[in-house]
């Protein structure tokens, strides 16, 4: 499970994910030790992974030794995370997020628009050319560390940006952890400020509520939910390859949240199962799942992050991510939340949109999930934001790119 080899510490994927379980726990101990976390519904599982991934920097600065995971337990986690989103959507949330779907489309796109002109600006005052900017807009803040590194090759190449992919990475690791730590206090700010309630009482999408909590589940019902997500993943993996054959690419998470509404809105809730129980959508075992898989998809992954790799970059990088922080959190409270109504369903959209605009989708539905634990429920918010993130917006992107590239770079 552990192999140390040339200076790197390798980590086999079952006890990264046993220390990811670890991260998650410290990081719950230190928001209840610590109010200021609890009061801004910083995400547990970010306390506990920039605790962690500090730390395996240290032992990189002190003893020479990088620390690298294997993730393949992290990325199964994101799968089952999405396809339970996708099990707990009614086509009532469907029809109900249409407008505000379409809205909070639109002003995403817009945003991708400024954020690509904001790291090309910077970048200019550096002397840096446009492709560098390019890394520090839509390329790794909205695209995340896959699209960065997907596209660093390219652009070492075309445009002669030998350290591209360090670039890349290192604008998503500071965006994931600036995302990480801006949703909560965007969404304390608007609900204090505005008086907002939640609307909706009952189930949460993520995690459970105090009741259910004390009510507790037995393992029929736990399992009961395991085998409807694997049942979506699976028909969302046959939905990727056919998909992949038709030349467009989404990743397997995208498909299996579309597998999950798909199944959960064709078959009636009562439809006669092998385990004698109805559809699972929006119970107490599903939402336990999504929070069990949400917060140590997390955990493993800001753990991950090998912040010594940034060290030399940081300036150039540090004052991009500066101005495109003040940016996305301008457009969350001054665009984002009128639009959407300014009501609390408009407050948590806006904690998501921090996830959104500098980090991942994992990010976004992490804050979500925070604050609506807090403050309450907000069904609405798990629909949209997860269809802008999770799928619209690679689309976008791969258009985006391309044209920021060829017309700026």
């Amino acid at each position: 499970m552990l192999e140390l080899q040339d200076g790197v510490l390798h980590i086999e994927s079952f006890l990264a994910l046993t220390i990811g379980i670890l991260v998650l726990f410290v990081g719950k101990r230190l928001n209840d030790a610590f109010g200021p976390l609890r009061e801004f519904s910083i995400p547990e599982p970010v306390t506990g992974g920039l605790l962690f991934s500090i730390l395996f920097g240290l032992v990189y600065f002190i003893a020479g030794i990088e620390v690298e995971f294997d993730l393949a337990a992290r990325d199964a986690l994101l799968i089952y995370f999405f396809t339970t989103i996708g099990i707990n959507a009614s086509l009532s949330d469907l029809r109900a997020g249409g407008k505000p779907l379409v809205i909070l489309l639109g002003i995403t796109i817009g945003y991708m628009v400024v954020q690509n002109i904001t790291g090309i600006s910077v970048a200019a005052l550096f002397d840096l050319p446009a492709a560098v900017g390019m890394l520090g807009g839509t390329v790794s803040l909205i695209g995340g560390h896959g699209t960065a590194i997907a596209w660093a090759p390219q652009i070492a190449d075309g445009y002669g940006i030998g350290n591209a992919m360090e670039i890349g990475i290192a604008c998503a690791t500071f965006g994931l952890i600036l995302a990480s730590i801006m949703g909560g206090p965007i969404a304390k700010l608007l609900i204090k400020r505005h008086g907002l309630t939640a609307t909706e009482q009952g189930a949460q999408d993520v995690g459970l509520t105090q009741e259910e909590d004390r009510r507790g589940i037995n393992h029929l019902d736990f399992l009961d939910a395991v085998l409807a997500i694997h049942v979506c993943a699976i028909v969302g993996l046959v939905l990727n390859d056919i998909i992949a054959d038709l030349g467009l690419k989404l990743p397997l998470f995208v498909t299996c949240l579309f597998a999950g509404i798909i199944l959960t809105n064709l078959v009636p809730k009562s439809f006669p199962r092998i385990s004698g129980r109805d559809w699972p959508t929006r119970t107490p075992a599903m939402a336990l799942i999504a929070d069990i898989a949400l917060g140590t998809f997390l955990a493993m992954s800001l753990m991950s992050m090998q912040l010594w790799t940034l060290i030399d970059l940081a300036g150039p990088i540090l004052a991009i991510l500066a101005a495109q922080f003040a940016i996305a959190v301008s457009v969350a409270i001054f665009i984002v939340f009128p639009a959407m109504g300014r009501s609390y369903d408009a407050a948590v959209v806006c904690s998501g949109f921090g996830g959104i605009s500098l980090g991942s989708t994992p990010t976004a539905m992490a804050n979500m999930s925070a604050v609506t634990q807090r403050y309450g429920p907000s069904h609405l918010a798990f629909i949209i934001v997860p269809l802008v993130c999770a799928f619209f917006i690679d689309l976008v992107n791969a258009l985006l790119i391309p044209f920021f590239l060829k017309t700026f770079a």
